[in-house]
């Protein structure tokens, strides 16, 4: 039965999102039945792109990532892949119309990191589009269901909240970048030169997304509101968290939030939600 492969394919893609990220696993299991399956693809499909520029230790990341992005565009064309995850990728795609718009820039971006280590602002501003915002973008395809009006009305909240995340990501991991990838993502900064000062003009930008962000997530479908918002309360804790360390701490160590903290914030959130005061 094709209807099993198909579920055991929505299984993969979940499992990777629970294993990877305990965040935005919570905030897929607070949307609407009917879009989780959509998002755990989409994030499945982001997740192995990442592992193959982040994780593997080959020689060989650009052949794997190449080959990746051309069974990406077969499975989208023959409307099948013996990859689970690319299949409920495909099956996304086709069913809440994610164009090669979105998915072309993403390859580009994840290009980048096998081969740029440092960023100017235009360069920076490229990647946080391909590597981040467009996946704003396709998660919007999918909760607007094909209203194409609602969907452009809410692209630039989608962007924002995309960018705002991968920023807060950026000084997470800003030591497993500069030590096991060599990476420094934001523009004109080295080792040298990171300090309070710069540390709060980044955070002061992040700020501007994440509100740019909450005016359109307060616009979502109720469907999937209470999720995207449950993930945007968590990545704003965390950018808290960050903002309250000292920069020589930030070089040092991973910042995270606890799942503990985690759990508060969801119970705080969902009565927000209940209150219609989100």
């Amino acid at each position: 039965m094709f209807e099993l492969f198909e579920k055991t394919s929505e299984r993969c893609s979940k499992i990777t999102t629970n294993i990877y990220s305990t965040s935005f696993s919570l905030g897929i299991k607070m949307l609407a039945k009917d879009y989780r399956w959509a998002i755990y693809g989409i994030y499945g499909f982001v997740r192995l792109a990442d592992e193959i520029v982040d994780t593997f230790d080959r020689k060989d990341k650009a052949e794997l990532l190449e080959k990746f992005r051309q069974d990406t565009f077969e499975a989208i064309e023959k409307g099948i892949s013996l990859n689970p995850i690319l299949h409920s990728f495909q099956k996304a795609v086709h069913q809440f119309n994610i164009g090669a718009d979105l998915i072309s820039p993403f390859f580009d971006s994840m290009r980048k990191d096998l081969e740029q280590t440092k960023y100017d602002n235009m360069q920076y501003e490229e990647y946080i589009y391909g590597s981040a915002e467009v996946v704003g973008l396709m998660c919007l395809k999918v909760f607007c269901d094909g209203n194409e009006t609602e969907y452009n009305r809410l692209k630039s909240a989608a962007r924002a909240l995309g960018a705002a995340f991968q920023k807060v990501n950026f000084l997470r991991d800003m030591k497993s970048d500069i030590e096991d990838r060599g990476r420094i993502y934001f523009p004109h900064l080295d080792l040298s030169n990171f300090d309070e000062d710069i540390k709060r003009a980044i955070i002061f930008d992040v700020k501007k997304d994440f509100h740019e962000a909450y005016m359109g997530i307060q616009q979502l479908p109720m469907s999937c509101r209470f999720g995207v918002y449950t993930a945007y309360i968590y990545y704003l804790k965390l950018m808290e968290k960050i903002e309250r360390t000292h920069a020589n701490k930030i070089l040092n160590s991973r910042i995270r939030v606890g799942d503990t903290q985690k759990m508060a914030l969801l119970a705080k959130s969902y009565f927000k939600f209940k209150l219609n005061a989100i």
